[in-house]
């Protein structure tokens, strides 16, 4: 797993809109998963890259982000999954990470040649995500227990695409290292 990096997307999130108490609720689940994933990845030295909605802030400061976002939905966990000093940390603009980012151009200065998509909404953000790294011919892993959407059957949805047609492995977490 020498060429691959970790994403995490828009896990750093204020869950201001419609349903997002219920999303909020869905990452609290996953934020473990994710965490031991970001352990392995360290002792990996597989690089791990936040892509994260910019909350008009328009600046790639993730302490004004997390600031801005810190809130009674998110208090519990937010602190635990934010990025630490190594880690990469872009905006982007819309819902893929690839999007007007400059996230390929980082990948490719990496060597990077898989991905192991994680966050939310799965249905959304890390869908698009995935096709868009698939159209640009990445190897795919997004762990199923490592995404949430608002709703459970949206999220199954997307792992079918994922699975069947963007050819993503979306195993258990814990299986990515063992293969």
């Amino acid at each position: 797993m020498k060429d691959t990096a970790l994403l995490i997307i828009d896990m750093i999130n204020d869950f201001d809109f419609k349903h997002g108490s219920t999303l909020a609720h869905k990452c609290k689940e996953i934020v473990p998963a994710i965490i031991n994933l970001k352990i392995l990845a360290n002792q990996h030295d597989i690089p791990i890259i936040y892509i994260n909605d910019h909350y008009n802030i328009w600046q790639t400061d993730m302490e004004k982000i997390i600031a801005h976002c810190s809130n009674t939905l998110n208090k519990d966990w937010l602190n635990d999954i934010s990025p630490v000093k190594n880690d990469y940390f872009l905006i982007k603009p819309h819902y893929s990470a690839f999007y007007e980012t400059p996230l390929n151009t980082l990948l490719g200065y990496l060597k990077i040649q898989s991905l192991i998509l994680t966050g939310i909404a799965g249905n959304i953000c890390v869908l698009f995500t995935a096709n868009d790294a698939h159209m640009r011919n990445y190897k795919l892993y997004v762990p199923h227990n490592c995404i949430a959407s608002n709703c459970d059957k949206d999220n199954e949805h997307a792992l079918r695409v994922m699975t069947h047609i963007l050819k993503a492995d979306t195993s258990h977490s814990t299986l990515l290292f063992t293969q």
